[in-house]
């Protein structure tokens, strides 16, 4: 069985969040507010939040850049 991650209720207390947005905001800081870029990882972490655990912090990532490079286009 699958362990499930229940959607956080703070996702900021999140370690995948944290991890993130550490290096989403290397690669986007050039274009993007510092906020935007925490609100859009916080946001994908919730939209997440009955993914398996182990995929949590990688899934969180690669949604979030997603997101992200949508808003550059």
């Amino acid at each position: 069985m699958t362990s499930v991650l229940p959607p956080a209720l703070d996702p900021s207390a999140d370690v995948s969040v944290e991890s993130a947005v550490a290096r989403l905001a290397e690669e986007f800081s050039e274009r993007l507010r510092p906020q935007l870029i925490v609100r859009v990882v916080r946001e994908s972490r919730r939209d997440l939040g009955g993914s398996p655990i182990g995929a949590m912090p990688e899934l969180v990532e690669r949604l979030a850049r997603y997101r992200l490079l949508e808003k550059v286009a």
